[in-house]
């Protein structure tokens, strides 16, 4: 991939690195070598990024020419939105606090040269923050109240760095350029480019470490190159033609931040942010699947006006959800009226409304696994011994798990297969797995899983390193099918 350092004047810039190539705005703006480019990163280093300047142009031109520009205008809006300001502040707490607890003053602007500052002191905190802002020279606004906390963040103009800094700055250039150069050196060409979003602390990822390789392998012989990319990874999205998401999804969490932008930034994107969005939801599932027709168990959506009715409805013993419960989590059997209204007024003090369902017990449930409206496999997940649900976490945390078995996609019964796609299409051609149980000849949607579980030895018993080649044929497809979309 070319890099490109985009700049006002480019007398004022004494850098001469190899693959690096300094041009004026005006040249990348008007000259047509620049707009006929492919696989270029335009690093904008503008006089100005305000409205309708030059900077401003140079950045937005760069993304309808398909090139990769730092910053780029969701960075920019990114920055003007106390939103996510508020959830960087939040996600670097613990480093913020550390860095700037020796500071006397209550108020502090960290200057950041290519993810660096002058001080090493606060190099990591510089680099977080790039990772996060992707902008080249960007200022940190800090203030403390009862802790520091990230109050804004703007990029800086080249005309705004003191003279003093100048030689700092073009050492920091010079350095971050060789990196760069040798990671792109290190790196095999390849026909798209595909992150997929991790975390190694993650108990329970979606995905376990063999099959995180599997991907790995299956996208490097398709030509798809695959780089793994954790929550510091933010600002790096732009980097790439899509986004997997093989970390445990919520709204209210990095990963929902990291499917919207990909999706703002024109990537492919799995989860997408409206599956994420839907599926995380149980309130919104239970609603979706009862209009459609959708056999599911005899389900309320209960909140402070109808709990009496809950025992009368639904008897006991009975099921309540968080609307937002995930791998058996915030899912809990009530036995006892006394029970189930004390566990309700818990609930109900983190939701205005849960969710209420009739008990069937099964020996297991079945999950079906579906891509692109297709089904891509079959397993079946055995209650852990002696416990109602899949997996058991026990009062002293330790975690149990039911055991499970791959079926093949022609012998799982067809009322199952028929519904667990129907209920996965109404969500979307993204990947899903669809819980259900049978009941004789009846067959109940438990839930819409977005980001389900791939495990090497698992689901992947049948269709093996199959499975790993469809998924990545997926993302290809979707990439070849948005890039010829922008070209009408």
């Amino acid at each position: 991939m070319q890099i490109l350092l985009v700049v006002n004047q480019n007398d004022n810039w004494p850098l001469n690195i190899e693959g690096v190539q300094i041009v004026t705005s005006r040249a990348y703006l008007s000259d047509p070598q620049f707009s006929l480019m492919r696989r270029v990163r335009v690093f904008n280093l503008c006089k100005s990024y305000s409205y309708q300047s030059v900077g401003y142009y140079v950045s937005l031109l760069a993304e309808a020419r398909g090139h990769k520009p730092f910053p780029d205008a969701y960075s920019l809006m990114s920055m003007r939105s106390q939103q996510v300001v508020r959830f960087i502040s939040d996600d670097l707490d613990e480093l913020i606090q550390k860095n700037l607890a020796p500071l006397k003053s209550s108020r502090f602007d960290l200057s950041i040269y290519f993810g660096r500052n002058m001080a090493k002191r606060y190099d990591k905190l510089s680099q977080k923050l790039f990772n996060t802002l992707h902008a080249p020279f960007l200022r940190a606004s800090f203030v403390k109240q009862k802790k520091w906390m990230l109050q804004k963040a703007t990029p800086i103009a080249s005309k705004d760095i003191p003279a003093s800094h100048w030689p700092f700055v073009v050492n920091a250039a010079e350095d971050y350029f060789r990196k760069k150069r040798k990671i792109v050196h290190r790196k095999v060409e390849t026909r798209f480019d595909l992150a997929i979003l991790i975390a190694p602390e993650d108990k329970q990822p979606p995905s376990d470490e063999r099959a995180i390789k599997k991907f790995i392998k299956a996208g490097a012989s398709l030509n798809l190159g695959v780089e793994l990319i954790q929550k510091e990874d933010y600002g790096r999205l732009a980097e790439f033609d899509a986004l997997f998401i093989r970390e445990t999804t919520s709204v209210n969490h990095h990963t929902y931040n990291f499917a919207r932008r990909a999706a703002i930034e024109g990537l492919v994107v799995i989860d997408d942010p409206d599956s994420i969005l839907k599926c995380t939801n149980k309130v919104f599932l239970a609603e979706m699947l009862q209009r459609h027709k959708i056999s599911i168990p005899k389900t309320m959506i209960a909140h402070r006006d109808n709990m009496a009715h809950v025992t009368s409805t639904l008897g006991l013993p009975c099921i309540l959800k968080q609307p937002d419960s995930s791998f058996s989590q915030g899912v809990m059997k009530v036995q006892t009226e006394e029970e189930l209204q004390d566990k309700m007024k818990k609930l109900l003090s983190r939701s205005e409304m849960i969710i209420a369902q009739q008990f069937l017990p099964t020996d297991f449930d079945w999950r079906i696994g579906v891509l692109d409206k297709k089904p891509l496999y079959a397993c079946r997940y055995f209650m852990a011994k002696g416990h109602w649900q899949i997996i058991d976490y026990g009062k002293t945390g330790k975690i149990r798990e039911g055991n499970a078995d791959a079926i093949a996609i022609e012998d799982v019964p067809e009322p199952v297969l028929n519904t667990a796609l129907k209920a996965a299409n109404l969500i979307g051609d993204g990947l899903y797995g669809v819980d259900l149980k049978q009941i004789g000849k009846k067959v109940y949607v438990i839930e819409v899983n977005d980001n389900p579980n791939i495990d090497a030895g698992l689901e992947d018993t049948i269709l093996k390193d199959g499975l790993y080649q469809t998924v990545m044929q997926s993302f290809i497809r979707r990439i070849e099918e948005k890039k010829l979309a922008g070209k009408k």
